[in-house]
C-alpha cells in the first residue's frame, strides 16, 4: 500500500520550469551561464538580468571608451544561440541584459561572454561575489507571468520554478 501511495505522489507532482543563472568572473572574459533546471522546455520567454541595484553597481564594458576600465569585451553568445530568438544587444555602460528565449530544452544551457566591471569597488576590473548582491533576475513566461530572484552574496540563483503547464 505504501509503495502505491508513493508512486501516486510522484506521478501527481507537477513538472516545474526554472532557470539557473550563474556569473563567472574570468580574464579576459567574464561568463554568464543560463541553464534550464526545470523538467520542461522554456519557450517564448525572456530573462532579464539587471545590475542597476547591485552592490558593485555593475555595468557591461563593451567598448574601449566609456564607463568601463582597461579591458573591454562585447557580449557574445558562445553556446546555445539556437535557443534565442535574437542576439542580445548591450551598449557600453548599460546595466541590463535581456535574453529572448525561443526554446530551451531541460538541462540545456546558454553561455555568454562579456566584460562586467564594478563602478564602486577598489578593483573595477575584478567583480567579487558580494558585488553581485542586489542583482535582479526576472523570468517572463509566454503566459504573461513573471518571477523575480534577487541575488544575495552569491554569484548564482534560480528564477521561476513554476508549473510547466502555466509557465
Amino acid at each position: 500500500m505504501f509503495r502505491f501511495a508513493l508512486v501516486l505522489c510522484l506521478i501527481s507532482s507537477p513538472a516545474l520550469a526554472g532557470l539557473e543563472v550563474r556569473f563567472l568572473e574570468g580574464a579576459p572574459k567574464d561568463r554568464i551561464v543560463v541553464a534550464n533546471v526545470g523538467s520542461c522546455a522554456v519557450e517564448n520567454a525572456s530573462l532579464e538580468i539587471d545590475f542597476s541595484k547591485s552592490e558593485g553597481r555593475l555595468i557591461f564594458d563593451t567598448t574601449s571608451e566609456g564607463a568601463g576600465v582597461e579591458v573591454f569585451q562585447p557580449v557574445e553568445v558562445v553556446h546555445g544561440a539556437e535557443a534565442l530568438s535574437e542576439t542580445p544587444a548591450v551598449e557600453d555602460g548599460e546595466t541590463t541584459l535581456t535574453l529572448a528565449i525561443s526554446s530551451l530544452a531541460p538541462e540545456a544551457r546558454i553561455i555568454l561572454t562579456m566584460d562586467i566591471d564594478d563602478t564602486i569597488g577598489e578593483r573595477e576590473i575584478t567583480v567579487t561575489e558580494g558585488e553581485f548582491a542586489g542583482t535582479h533576475l526576472v523570468y517572463y513566461s509566454a503566459h504573461g507571468k513573471s518571477w523575480m530572484y534577487v541575488l544575495n552574496a552569491e554569484n548564482s540563483g534560480v528564477v521561476g520554478a513554476a508549473d510547466c503547464a502555466t509557465s
